[in-house]
């Protein structure tokens, strides 16, 4: 009987970190990773899980591919349902039935923080530094999206769409070397303390979401 409960604890163990939201990044990731390394030449060198520091704390890029073709900075969404959001948007929508939808922070906004960190670590042009948003998972766009906002294989199509030599071989060594050079040293620390700063801006901006919904309040209740 024993082995029975250790069994259904395990089950049930498994089954929550299959549904959680960190497993389904790291899948995510992962498929990113696995298809890059099968489907593109030596020309390409990918770089994963790269954490940098900020002013404020640090900021993790999923992927970044650098080629003579630019230096490609990869944002990986592993996602299912209905997506809805357009390039200027704050948020984006994901609906995974009729009656539930929540916003995600539009994806190219995100990313562009990262560009910007290389861009300036790498002393490039913003030409060579390209933002890329990869979308796996069981989903559908329900808008039209930019071409540098891809589903499933279709960021390999973007990336082999480059087809112009914009860097020569040393720039891309010197390139690889800084990243590693500038990199916080990636493992479990850094994880873990990446994962506490981005705790700390949620708590933020959900303290101050809640102030302005008081405050809002307080103005309706001075009118009545």
């Amino acid at each position: 009987m024993m082995y029975v409960f250790v069994a259904i604890g395990v089950i049930v163990i498994l089954g929550s970190i299959l549904q959680s939201t960190w497993f389904k990044g790291w899948f995510g990731e992962f498929q990113i990773n696995l298809a890059s390394r099968f489907f593109l030449d030596k020309n390409y060198h990918v770089v994963n899980n790269v954490t940098f520091p900020t002013k404020d704390g640090s900021t993790q890029v999923d992927h970044i591919i650098i080629s003579p073709f630019g230096v490609f900075v990869v944002e990986t969404k592993n996602m299912r349902g209905w997506i809805f959001g357009r390039e200027r948007d704050k948020y984006w929508t994901q609906k995974l039935h009729k009656n539930h939808s929540q916003k995600f922070q539009n994806p190219l906004h995100q990313n562009y923080k990262h560009t910007k960190i290389l861009t300036e670590l790498l002393g490039l042009p913003e030409t060579k530094v390209k933002s890329l948003i990869a979308f796996v998972g069981d989903f559908t766009f329900k808008t039209t999206m930019p071409e540098n906002v891809t589903k499933g294989f279709g960021y390999l199509r973007y990336l082999k769409g480059h087809n112009q030599r914009i860097l020569t071989e040393v720039e891309n060594e010197n390139i690889i070397k800084t990243i590693a050079q500038n990199r916080l040293s990636p493992g479990l620390k850094t994880h873990k303390a990446h994962v506490k700063h981005i705790n700390r801006i949620i708590a933020r901006k959900q303290t101050k979401k809640s102030h302005t919904t008081f405050e809002i309040r307080q103005d309706d209740d001075s009118n009545k």
